[in-house]
């Protein structure tokens, strides 16, 4: 007996020796792995003149193993920029299903007449609706079913302002700030754009005048140097002819949102006036549903051309599913408190898009965030969702690296972000997050030393 507990304890201690032998290893690697990446952080990133007069956060994670290859001040907050639109994305994948819900409606039992149906129709906050972006239109098909049918809008005061807090109110004329609304039609914009010698417009018939010593005229098309800008407080278009521009191709101006206007656009649209709305309609619910558009359809050109209205409707798309109503404020406190309790480090989420400087987030939280969105959605989804080197807000980046990377950007100015997974070239990933702020050159060379200390990993690990 005695000979028998030996032999066991013998091998016990064996075995005990080899697990501590291996554990020890993995520690040891680990510890060369974070040495050799800090070494090539210090001599492609902190030191560079284009990084080093601001502040950088740093976060790389390797799922397999459950481990932080690399941290650099990732628990320290920064302004993220378009990386918010990770968050929104979590919130679409999470509650708009396959399809978006473009609108619901009842029919109405009460009908004034045996052939003429009365419709009653909720908005959603679609943004798919008559975008230029989406030839499959159903919610437009189902206006165009009963020409004789009257349509009316359930419309409540909205619970969120057009404008995020924080966002720039002098770009009201720039094509990446379109307000936000709860019926967006056109993608909230007037875009122009040359079609041979012509100048064509959508919505079809906008009315550009020209400004000359303060007489209003029509402006003559013919004229091919110019710009077109909106009135600061009215839709009220006006065009600047300028000898000294290129020739005109296309631009896209945000109108002022509101539902009288966006019914004005489907009554011109459909060519019907049967189409109204009432504020606080009590009575039959909406119960019957159109679906609009594949959401993957949204969310992929949301994260490829870093669409900020895209990210702000989906954010409200997800209240509306979730919370029955849409709220910005209340939807980002309840996935915070709910689907992101764990996150280490709560952020400061303000919007959907990331236009707001007073956004704050660490690149650890992103670490968290995409490694939960590859654990839920699969990370088959999230890189046909992600763009890739040569693709998207990387075109000019990461071309040698295309199918390996796979990340949102952010940009603001003397603020940029890349966030994302990484593929090394034995096989790794990789989930990292990088966030530099206030520095005072451009963002393009920011960007390059980024690639390069991203390729450099790519290639030896």
């Amino acid at each position: 007996m005695n000979v028998a507990f030996a032999l066991i304890n013998f091998f016990n201690t064996k075995r005990i020796g080899i697990l501590l032998s291996c554990c020890s290893l993995v520690m040891l690697s680990s510890c060369s792995v974070s040495k050799q990446i800090s070494r090539q952080a210090s001599g492609i990133l902190l030191k560079d003149p284009a990084i080093s007069s601001g502040h950088i956060g740093i976060s790389i994670y390797e799922p397999a193993s459950g481990s932080y290859w690399y941290n650099y001040d990732a628990t320290k907050y920064f302004v993220p920029a378009s990386n918010v639109k990770l968050f929104s994305l979590y919130a679409g994948m999470k509650y708009l299903g396959d399809s978006l819900v473009g609108l619901r409606y009842v029919k109405s039992k009460y009908n004034s007449a045996p052939n003429h149906a009365f419709y009653f129709a909720e908005p959603t906050g679609d943004p798919t609706f008559l975008h230029p972006d989406f030839t499959n239109q159903p919610v437009m098909d189902f206006f165009k079913t009963d020409s004789a049918a009257d349509y009316q809008f359930n419309y409540q005061k909205t619970a969120f302002a057009a404008f995020g807090k924080g966002w720039a109110w002098d770009d009201y004329n720039e094509g990446y700030m379109a307000e936000r609304s709860a019926f967006p039609i056109y993608g909230n914009e007037y875009t122009f754009y040359t079609s041979g010698q012509s100048v064509l417009s959508i919505p079809p018939g906008l009315r550009v005048q020209r400004l000359t010593c303060d007489v209003v005229t029509e402006f003559d098309f013919n004229e091919k140097r110019f710009t077109i800008k909106r009135n600061q407080f009215d839709n009220g278009l006006f065009a600047q002819p300028d000898t000294n521009l290129p020739l005109f191709s296309k631009t896209e101006i945000p109108f002022i949102t509101s539902v009288r206007h966006s019914i004005n656009l489907l009554r011109d649209t459909v060519k019907r006036s049967r189409i109204s709305y009432v504020a606080n309609l009590d009575g039959e619910k909406a119960t019957q549903v159109i679906h609009s558009q594949p959401t993957d359809s949204l969310l992929k050109p949301m994260m490829h051309r870093s669409d900020n209205f895209f990210a702000e409707q989906t954010l409200l798309m997800a209240s509306k599913e979730l919370l029955g109503y849409m709220d910005d404020e209340k939807i980002i406190d309840t996935i915070l408190k709910t689907d992101l309790k764990d996150i280490p480090q709560k952020p400061k989420w303000v919007d959907g898009s990331g236009l707001s400087r007073y956004n704050l987030f660490t690149p650890q939280s992103f670490i968290y965030l995409l490694n939960k969105m590859k654990n839920e959605f699969g990370l088959e989804r999230m890189k046909n969702i992600l763009p890739t080197g040569g693709e998207g807000t990387l075109s000019s980046y990461y071309k040698t690296s295309a199918g390996f990377i796979f990340a949102k950007t952010g940009t603001l100015s003397n603020n940029c972000a890349l966030s994302g997974y990484l593929v090394t070239r034995k096989n790794k990933l990789l989930v990292f997050s990088i966030i530099c702020n206030n520095y005072m050159t451009s963002a393009a060379s920011v960007r390059k030393a980024v690639e390069q200390f991203l390729q450099t990993i790519l290639a030896q690990y």
